[in-house]
């Protein structure tokens, strides 16, 4: 589209061995504008489908007494080498040389929840799009959501608004003409949505997004917004995009993660499992978890010169990931995030939580 800047020629953009620290790391720890700062946390409409008003076949299972609360599973589909982890050797010059395994990795991924009977959003790189549209279209004939990771995995707080604002113009156009869906939501590279960013909000609802998942509310070196409100919340207040966080546990005044990823695979699984429970039963939310189709990729290539804390966090536990994920997958109900937290006009209505 005229006047659109391409983010992949911008100088803008870091294209070197390195990639800029977090976003989230030593930020300023102000509180998030709109309904964060008012100290509570906010959460939508109960969605009759979700909760089983709709469709009988929905979970129903009692917990504790109460209803099963059906939680959001989420995918990164992205290569293995597109990750910050591997940034410090892997220059984007790079990605189109190596060895892909992103079809492979995200159709056993697919057969994984057909197995299960469970329906996923899968945030998908538009550079993943372009190569294997094929893929792109088999995610959405198995029945799940497909929503943006942006076009190549760079971080909010390396991007101007105007960068920023083409590059999700242009993610979602891809995926809706490939998928012939339309494409409702968002998650940053990296959970890069700060409080320095906080303007990528705007963007995102001007661009049509109903809803973004590119907060951690948890301390980390690479990203966390610590301060943010744990379930969701509308970060511009009233009339803006909704906000859904990673799940996290609170315990002891400090909010510990448990909504998949790295800390997933690293964390003993007894300790997952308990969290997760604790969310749904304590503070009554569902919980939104995450993964990327490489993690259960043990045979992957590995990356010479690495760090010891970036191959900890890249290769730790990879053999025993799909057996973790096949126990989540049948311990806990899951089902698509726009099910769960859309209404049925493709809007969500924020109320104070108890």
């Amino acid at each position: 589209m005229p006047g659109i800047i391409d983010p992949q020629t911008s100088e803008t953009h870091t294209s070197g061995r390195r990639e800029s620290r977090g976003c989230g790391a030593n930020s300023s720890g102000e509180r998030p504008v709109g309904p964060a700062n008012t100290g509570r946390s906010s959460r939508l409409m109960p969605h009759p489908e979700r909760d089983g008003a709709a469709d009988a076949s929905r979970p129903t299972s009692e917990i504790a007494g109460a209803r099963r609360i059906v939680n959001a599973m989420t995918v990164d589909v992205e290569e293995y080498y597109q990750v910050s982890a591997l940034s410090e050797r892997v220059m984007r010059e790079d990605w189109e040389r190596l060895p892909t395994r992103v079809e492979g990795n995200t159709d056993a991924v697919l057969r994984m929840f057909a197995e299960h009977g469970v329906r996923a959003t899968f945030f998908t790189l538009g550079w993943v799009a372009e190569r294997h549209p094929s893929l792109i279209r088999r995610i959405v004939d198995a029945g799940h959501e497909l929503a943006s990771h942006g076009y190549a995995h760079f971080r909010v707080c390396d991007q101007s608004p105007d960068v920023f604002r083409a590059d999700v113009r242009r993610t979602k156009q891809l995926l809706e003409d490939v998928g012939g869906v339309p494409v409702l939501g968002y998650r940053a590279a990296s959970f890069s949505i700060d409080e320095k960013t906080l303007w990528a909000f705007d963007v995102l609802a001007e661009e049509g997004y109903a809803y973004s998942s590119s907060v951690y509310p948890i301390r980390h070196d690479h990203y966390g917004m610590v301060d943010a409100p744990r379930f969701a919340y509308r970060p511009r207040g009233d009339g803006g995009i909704v906000e859904l966080p990673i799940a996290t546990v609170g315990l002891f005044n400090r909010n510990l993660p448990c909504g998949g990823g790295g800390y997933f695979r690293v964390l003993p699984y007894r300790f997952s499992a308990w969290a997760l429970r604790r969310v749904n039963r304590v503070d009554a939310h569902p919980c939104i978890f995450f993964f990327h189709p490489w993690e259960i990729d043990p045979d992957q290539p590995r990356q010479r010169g690495l760090s010891l804390k970036s191959r900890l966090r890249h290769y730790t536990n990879l053999r025993g990931m799909e057996g973790r994920l096949r126990k989540v997958l049948a311990q806990f109900a899951w089902d698509r995030m726009d099910v769960i937290f859309l209404s049925r006009d493709e809007s969500a209505t924020p109320v104070p939580s108890a």
